[in-house]
């Protein structure tokens, strides 16, 4: 039996799924885009009275470790290292493209390539390239988006763009072999072979040390009509 507590944050969706052995037993989604720092809070909460009162016994803890957004990322594995911690049980750190390429492997053929796409600033995303089987063909990368990015692998093999990110891209990626699928975010819900794999291979990581893949640093921004007294 494997029990898992999983947790997605690193987009405006907040996601949390209590699963054992591959099954769903207790799912929380908000695609609204509010507060995750009080909406995981009252996820888990629930999800944790469910465990307590059916007397189960998690496992391990699963957390979506980036790219994407600082603040959901900082969020949500600051909950998920308090948990395992608290519990003590391993900690499962899965990288937020894989998570969303595994959710869309089954709809692409044995040629084309998936590329999830995070919306980063302006035009510009996380992207990684992945084949059919989850292999990386191009590590995530920040890239500025135009109409002459990624010529060399557009011109061999159709790729699926998605995610937030692909949206504002759609209109300069225009290469016939550029095609994309619409509503494709990260879920906790779509963690849980992954995490189970994880967990069967013991593929855990050091709660007291982990931090996200933010892949770029936090740069914080002062609002141009912010006055500072004495200046």
């Amino acid at each position: 039996m494997c029990t898992l507590l999983s947790i997605e944050t690193a987009t405006p969706v907040c996601s949390c799924t209590l699963s054992r052995d591959g099954e769903i037993i207790l799912n929380r989604e908000d695609f609204r885009g509010q507060s995750h720092a009080t909406l995981l809070g009252q996820f888990v909460h629930e999800i944790m009275t469910y465990v307590r009162a059916n007397s189960l016994t998690l496992d391990a803890i699963a957390v979506s470790s980036g790219p994407g957004s600082y603040t959901g990322l900082r969020i949500g594995v600051s909950e998920a290292k308090g948990l395992s911690y608290g519990l003590g049980i391993p900690m499962i750190a899965l990288p937020t493209s894989l998570i969303m390429a595994s959710m869309t492997a089954a709809r692409v053929g044995e040629d084309e390539l998936l590329c999830p796409m995070i919306d980063a600033r302006r035009m510009e995303v996380y992207a990684t390239f992945f084949d059919k089987a989850l292999h990386t063909v191009r590590p995530t990368a920040a890239d500025i988006v135009d109409g002459d990015s990624y010529p060399d692998l557009l011109e061999k093999q159709k790729v699926l763009f998605f995610g937030n990110g692909a949206e504002k891209c759609r209109a300069v990626l225009t290469h016939p072999n550029a095609a994309f699928l619409e509503d494709i975010h990260p879920l906790a819900s779509g963690m849980i072979t992954l995490a189970e794999q994880a967990f069967a291979e013991k593929r855990f990581v050091d709660s007291a040390y982990f931090e996200p893949f933010y892949l770029k640093e936090f740069v914080a921004t002062v609002a141009k009509n912010k006055i500072i007294p004495g200046k």
